[in-house]
């Protein structure tokens, strides 16, 4: 679910189909069909955290580097493990109201606040390095970029800080449209240029050092007889592989540009507000009615669609070797065939929903639920060993 704001006005929408009101009942979540299983899911370990983020729609996620996954909760609790065997290396208390993150790289573990706030751990002991208050809340992680952190807000601004003491370099600044989804997308940094999705269904690049734009484009420009269909937001996180970036957009489409000049590769009419994963030869999204698609990476051309999930709040999609994974809003893992789309195994992590798509990392893949926990499991073919 994403809630949308206005000013003066709340409005939710739903990841079914998607706006309803008294006189059009939302559509009910689809009923899981039962299949003949072609992957075993085993789990390698479980840690709860404690605490729940139940409707908050934050950007917490753990990440993976090093060996070690680290995690957070919206209570300020941040935990840092062993990634294969979940085993604890350091625990903190922050005191802050985490809302995104963690962003990990340069020795550094990045959170953004509720209240504004950017705190950067160092990852080998938590021990804090600084903190810095900022114009408006953050709930898209901090990423790290070499000597700077490139952090979004709430407010339309982007900022590069200073990975030393976090001291500002320079910032971007844009209107945000009255009605918006909830949410930012994170920014993508490759080399020495960042990409950024923005609220008003843009995205553009920007130089890495300066914040100097180097292109921008269109995405997303909805078309509607009210704000409601006319809303366009990229909040999806946008992908760089090799020279191309792959996002997804809010009434708008799934595109692949090119990094250098912002040219369309291809683009293709679906509305999403999730992350794409991308492998060597597809691009997978899950639309606004949480439908998943395939798309050939090259020619846009759409390969499959699975159904079977709709109106159930799935998560961006995921690569995990030979096969497509998703959470839903029931705790449920589905793993998709990647040239078929069709089911290959399901699994329940518990009764909480899974609202940020899994992370992969080696040979494990995690999930962070609503009320935080860190599962990891393990996958293979069935009949193997």
């Amino acid at each position: 679910m994403r809630v949308l704001l206005v000013i003066g006005l709340s409005l939710l929408a739903s990841g079914c189909s998607i706006f309803g009101d008294d006189d059009e009942p939302v559509e009910p979540p689809a009923e899981l069909e039962r299949f003949d299983e072609t992957l075993q899911v085993g789990r390698a370990w479980r840690k709860g955290l404690g605490g729940g983020t139940e409707d908050l729609l934050l950007g917490l996620r753990p990440a993976v580097s090093g060996g070690r996954l680290y995690a957070g909760t919206h209570e300020g609790r941040v935990w840092a493990a062993d990634s294969f065997k979940g085993d604890t290396v350091w625990e903190t208390k922050t005191g802050l109201s985490l809302a995104a993150g963690p962003g990990v790289g340069d020795g550094m573990v990045l959170f953004g606040t509720s209240g504004g706030t950017v705190i950067a751990l160092d990852a080998a002991d938590g021990k804090e390095r600084w903190q810095v208050n900022l114009s408006g809340e953050v709930v898209a992680a901090p990423v790290p970029a070499r000597d700077l952190v490139i952090v979004r807000t709430v407010d339309g601004r982007v900022r590069a800080l200073s990975a030393a003491d976090g001291s500002e370099r320079w910032f971007i600044e844009r209107p945000v449209p009255r009605l918006t989804l909830r949410g930012n997308s994170v920014p993508a940094v490759s080399g020495e240029i960042v990409v950024i999705g923005y609220d008003d269904g843009r995205l553009g690049a920007y130089d890495r050092r300066t914040g100097d734009p180097v292109w921008e484009n269109l995405v997303a420009s909805g078309r509607g007889a009210n704000q409601l269909e006319r809303l366009a937001d990229v909040d999806g996180n946008p992908v760089i592989v090799d020279q191309d970036i792959y996002v997804a957009s809010f009434h708008g489409r799934v595109a692949g540009l090119a990094l250098e000049s912002g040219q369309f590769l291809w683009a293709s009419e679906v509305s999403s507000f999730h992350d794409v994963a991308v492998d060597w030869t597809s691009v997978y999204v899950t639309d606004e009615n949480s439908e998943v698609v395939a798309f050939n990476r090259a020619s846009g051309a759409t390969i499959w669609r699975q159904s079977g999930l709709r109106a159930r709040s799935v998560t961006g999609p995921v690569v995990f070797g030979n096969t497509i994974v998703v959470g839903d809003f029931e705790g449920y893992l589905h793993f998709l065939d990647p040239l078929t789309g069709t089911f290959q195994a399901r699994v329940k992590t518990g009764g909480a929903a899974i609202v940020s798509r899994p992370i992969v990392a080696g040979e494990l893949i995690y999930v962070q639920t609503e009320d935080n926990d860190i599962i990891a499991y393990a996958v293979r073919s069935r009949g193997d060993g």
